[in-house]
């Protein structure tokens, strides 16, 4: 009986889900990151690129 009652003393307890709410935040800012630097990354290739095409031209 004592394992059923730390049980639903568990399920009662809302600080577990505070921290998969930061969690969440914090994957879909890190997501963010990542596709802003890979943009920022493919357009300077591509102007490096141009450059590169106008001295070899």
């Amino acid at each position: 009986m004592k394992s059923l009652n730390t049980f639903l003393r568990m399920l009662k307890n809302r600080s577990g889900a505070t921290v998969i709410e930061y969690c969440l935040i914090a994957g879909i800012i890190s997501i963010a990151i990542v596709g802003g630097a890979t943009m920022l990354g493919n357009s300077a290739n591509n102007s490096f690129n141009a450059v590169q095409a106008g001295f070899t031209s």
